[in-house]
């Protein structure tokens, strides 16, 4: 259990300059970039453990956190036009 939340963390934060280049067309700052990928990997983890899709593997993992940081940035895009 703790080599799995372990592996959802560094891979949100490698995969948070990935989400900002896919929102954003470019990073949003190393720090930033850390933050929003490691959430991103919480939210990808709460969402497949909720609708019960099995994780195997390190590429299925990054693809959770890629997801969950994309959803996160365009939540947060949406947020601050208003």
């Amino acid at each position: 259990m703790h080599l799995h939340l372990i592996v959802q963390i560094l891979s949100g934060i490698v995969v948070g300059w990935l989400a900002g280049l896919i929102v954003r067309g470019r990073g949003l700052g190393l720090l930033f970039d850390l933050i929003i990928g490691a959430l991103g990997a919480f939210l990808g983890a709460a969402v497949v453990h909720y609708f019960h899709i099995p994780i195997q593997g390190f590429w299925q993992s990054l693809g959770m956190a890629v997801g969950g940081a994309v959803v996160l940035l365009i939540f947060i895009r949406i947020i601050n036009k208003e």
